[in-house]
């Protein structure tokens, strides 16, 4: 339960803070994202691991340091985090007016390519940091995170929404933020960078599997 909480709110304050720099349009946006989540993957990180994330849940699982028992209780968790932390969102900054992300044409290619890149580079920054047994006690792990997030959200954020979390993509749906019917597409690419950070770490570390 512990685990659980630490990762209801950790995924809370990351969509919370997503929710209201991008509806309020906060000029640094990807900071404040980056810097929320980098806090609380502090925060949170002794008790529940930090995900914050269901494409990292899944990495995580993948690469054998939970199991799907749990996995599956965090996906739920963070859902339910997300979805509340929208509402919040939207309650507090009471936007006039929201546009909806709807990518069709070759835009659908752009947010496939985007997402699934840098939701593999920050899955592939979790396992390595924070995860990893050469980094058992390491003091970085929570700025490497929060710093990978900003710099996708930075790059590709105008593009893509800079979603790279499937968690994140539901509380933009609630928001608004995303068309509910392309929602799929964010779910489906940024799972699928999950899965492939957890096959990179695996064939780059062989004999770090399953649990530390």
């Amino acid at each position: 339960m512990r685990s659980y909480a630490a990762e209801f709110i950790g995924t809370f304050f990351l969509v919370f803070t997503i929710g209201c720099t991008v509806l309020a349009k906060a000029p640094l946006a990807p900071l404040a994202i980056g810097a929320v989540l980098m806090v609380m993957v502090y925060a949170g990180g002794h008790v529940s691991g930090a995900h914050f994330n269901p494409a990292v849940t899944l990495a995580v699982m993948l690469r054998g340091r939970i199991g799907l028992r749990d996995a599956a209780v965090y996906w739920v968790v963070q859902v339910v985090a997300a979805v509340l932390a929208a509402l919040a969102a939207e309650y507090v900054v009471d936007p006039a007016q929201v546009a909806a992300l709807s990518p069709s044409g070759r835009d659908i290619m752009v947010v496939i390519l985007a997402e699934v890149l840098f939701t593999f580079a920050l899955a592939y920054v979790v396992l390595n940091v924070a995860t990893s047994k050469d980094h058992p006690d390491n003091s970085f792990y929570g700025l490497a995170i929060g710093f990978t997030v900003a710099a996708g959200a930075f790059a590709v954020g105008g593009l893509s929404g800079g979603v790279f979390n499937p968690a994140v993509a539901v509380g933009a749906g609630t928001m608004g933020l995303i068309a509910w019917s392309k929602i799929w597409i964010w779910l489906v690419v940024t799972l699928a960078g999950g899965a492939a950070a957890a096959g990179a770490f695996l064939v780059l570390n062989p004999e770090d599997r399953g649990p530390q």
